[in-house]
């Protein structure tokens, strides 16, 4: 028997993402801008597919193959016809569904594989009988060959993603190790190249390692080009190893994503979309995270457009070593009446700032007000789909010219809507509660967290001409009360010193922040929470977040002893430090369910959140923020991986009590987008039904211009690399 937890089950929630009423009160032109960007973020993000495994462009062009030709109604008569029952063609078809909704055949939260559940002889059985086999048996032959085994394989190294001997990975070719990922980081600081639209690849050159660096660019060619003063391309030698950066990774569907943006520049609203398209345009034409950096400097300036966007090579939490960023791009329609929510909170940030558990010497010195807005989702095209976003990630924009903080309103509406019979690890009497003010207290959360969490405080820089940010001579560390001694140097960012840690220890720090600013009633009263109700956000904001924090143990890997998924490893962290803090502020127990199976309660006593749990969450908080101001990765790190630690050493067993937990986990939503389709001189939206059929056809139908040229370049960009992952 497989484990559960690799394939998708058959029941797994569906959903659509409604955005047609927000859509319909656009201007022709903004439609036409939004369906352009769509177009780029569509074809960019078929990049995740080559940024995932080895086989998820193979089976992507598989799939599409079979499904282009007969719907999945048409192809259920033939499935019939050969034997599979109606159970088995479901599970196909969740499976296909899942390969799209994660850009592969990774889980984009917890890095996990999924395989269909059915079997194998089953699968090729019916793919030989679709419509698409008869047509061209040779191709589609060949094609099952190319990706059917390791569609299949649930080998160890295979089970999740990680680098080396830990899991897969395609950031990196199959014979790098983590010693190579560091000295790769020291190569790019050293030319002052960022690694987010990197990918490294290392080959033997008569006994000596040489390493190839590949940007991510429609442009092939490695000379300079307009805007380089030299070309960023070429050979060179570092610490006895060569080195050759090179253009081209993905080239193809850069081309498209540049095409699209230079087709939406026509439509822009204003001179900073049309400059920030440029800009992002340029980027990926020739491989630039400056031009990246120039278009996101225009995109924080352009303050409260009506259609808001965002593209590029942008979160690293898929890298294993946490600095290459996966293809993202959203586009999106601003809801007004929760974005004046929003707005007032920006305004009290200077306010709340000051509360924050660090020094004021910690904190930026001044805060970059930023945009804040909700958004309904038209496009997200990516591996997966966040309930708010804080970008970009680039610190030195962020500490110096600012942000912008969004939340995605109609994901926040479907992804955490939750049936009483569903609810897991919770007392009774909480539940009914819990379903009340979940959704409420999550925006909270993910307003604070994204403006205030990722928002605040500041790193310590010396720069490259030896100049300071901060006053070396009076700035004390809290936590020693001596001069504080470490800070980040020259072109060393939060992510290249922190790197592994980087992405969770950020998202547990914005987390706390969340947790400690909710208990001010002020902030409270902003979201529209008075007296008793607002105490009943308070607490299920914190009860959410430990029950986060149990429910994080699906994503923890026994065997290596790794983390699969920033945000639950950072909840789980959390748990711990209120389990700590002691005093009955978290009770948690193993129990026997009604089904006669292990099961857990966790409880919360409300009446010490604001005494015993406020004290332990604002001791964690000034460690975190202070340990990372002054890049002490050393003392990061062991702080950081000490609440990490999964054992059954201490009060609890966590190690039976993810057995629990795997035991009774349910399957993350999968979303439905509609498209956009240009008639005449307007848009339509086609939207489509909340199944897996659904969301098939939506992929199916999403590139049916190009749809043969686009499925021979995945492949030749797979063929092109395949040797690299042995």
């Amino acid at each position: 028997m497989v484990d559960s937890q690799y394939y998708l089950p058959n029941e797994i929630g569906v959903a659509s993402l409604d955005c047609s009423e927000a859509f319909r009160l656009l201007s022709p032109q903004e439609k036409m801008y939004a369906h352009y960007l769509s177009r780029a973020a569509w074809y960019g993000g078929l990049a995740v597919l080559l940024q995932t495994s080895p086989e998820s462009a193979d089976i992507f062009v598989l799939l599409q193959r079979i499904f282009r030709k007969q719907t999945p109604a048409q192809l259920e008569q033939v499935a019939t016809a050969t034997g599979i029952s109606s159970e088995e063609y479901q599970a196909f078809l969740v499976y296909a569904a899942g390969l799209y909704a994660n850009m592969g055949n990774y889980k984009s939260f917890g890095d996990t594989k999924f395989i269909p559940n059915l079997p194998k002889d089953k699968l090729k059985a019916l793919v030989k009988a679709s419509q698409a086999f008869q047509d061209q048996p040779t191709e589609m032959e060949a094609l099952w060959d190319s990706c059917s085994c390791l569609l299949y394989s649930l080998e160890d190294r295979q089970k999740q993603l990680g680098l080396g001997d830990k899991g897969i990975t395609t950031y990196f070719s199959g014979n790098c190790s983590l010693e190579d990922a560091e000295l790769a980081q020291k190569f790019l600081d050293s030319k002052k190249l960022s690694a987010y639209n990197t990918r490294l690849f290392k080959r033997d050159n008569g006994g000596k390692a040489c390493y190839e660096v590949r940007l991510a660019s429609a442009e092939q060619k490695d000379c300079a080009v307009e805007g380089e003063c030299e070309s960023c391309c070429g050979s060179f030698n570092f610490e006895d190893k060569e080195f050759t950066v090179k253009r081209g990774d993905y080239a193809p569907l850069m081309e498209k994503v540049s095409h699209y943006l230079k087709k939406a520049q026509a439509y822009a609203a204003n001179e900073n979309q049309r400059k920030m398209l440029e800009e992002y345009s340029r980027s990926f034409t020739f491989g630039s995270v400056d031009a990246h950096k120039e278009g996101s400097r225009y995109w924080i300036k352009d303050k409260g457009p009506i259609v808001e966007s965002y593209i590029g090579f942008i979160e690293s939490y898929r890298d294993p070593f946490g600095s290459r960023g996966e293809f993202e791009g959203f586009i999106a329609v601003v809801n007004k009446a929760m974005s004046e929510r929003f707005a007032n909170l920006v305004s009290s940030a200077e306010v709340l700032l000051p509360e924050l558990p660090w020094p004021r010497e910690f904190e930026k010195d001044t805060f970059l007000k930023p945009d804040f807005t909700s958004l309904d989702v038209l496009t997200f095209a990516g591996s997966g789909i966040p309930a708010g976003i804080n970008i970009p990630n680039y610190d030195d924009i962020r500490q110096s010219e600012g942000f912008k903080n969004v939340s995605l309103g109609n994901v926040l509406a479907v992804a955490y809507a939750t049936q009483k019979e569903k609810l897991t690890f919770l007392a009774e009497e909480d539940k009914d509660v819990f379903i009340k003010w979940k959704g409420p207290s999550f925006e909270v959360q993910v307003g604070l967290h994204e403006l205030l969490g990722h928002g605040s405080g500041k790193l310590f820089v010396q720069d490259d001409l030896g100049k300071f940010n901060f006053d070396q001579s009076k700035v004390t560390n809290p936590e020693t009360g001596e001069l504080v001694s470490s800070w980040y140097r020259g072109s060393e960012t939060w992510d290249s010193k922190f790197s592994t840690i980087a992405s969770s220890y950020e998202e547990c720090r914005a987390e706390c922040v969340g947790l400690y600013l909710c208990l001010i009633k002020h902030v409270l009263s902003i979201f529209g929470h008075e007296g008793q109700d607002a105490e009943d956000v308070v607490y299920i904001n914190w009860l959410s977040m430990v029950r986060a924090g149990l429910l994080g143990l699906e994503f923890y890997t026994a065997d290596s002893k790794s983390w699969r998924q920033a945000h639950m490893q950072a909840r789980f962290v959390i748990l711990r430090v209120l389990l700590e803090a002691g005093e009955g502020l978290v009770g948690l127990e193993e129990v026997t369910g009604e089904d006669g199976e292990p099961d857990a309660r966790i409880t919360l006593d409300r009446s010490k959140i604001h005494t015993v749990g406020k004290s332990a969450i604002h001791r964690f908080l000034c460690k975190l923020q202070v340990l990372k101001a002054t890049a002490d990765v050393e003392g990061g790190r062991a702080l950081y991986d000490l609440y990490s630690t999964v054992d059954d050493g201490s009060a609890h067993n966590f190690v039976r009590l993810r057995e629990t937990v795997l035991l009774r986990k349910e399957a993350r939503k999968m979303f439905v987008q509609a498209n956009t389709r240009v008639s005449g001189d307007s848009v339509e939206l086609v939207d489509y039904e909340s199944s897996a059929a659904g969301l098939i056809r939506s992929f199916t139908e999403r590139f049916h211009d190009d749809a043969e040229q686009l499925e021979a370049d995945l492949l030749e960009l797979c063929k092109r690399d395949a040797p690299c992952w042995c």
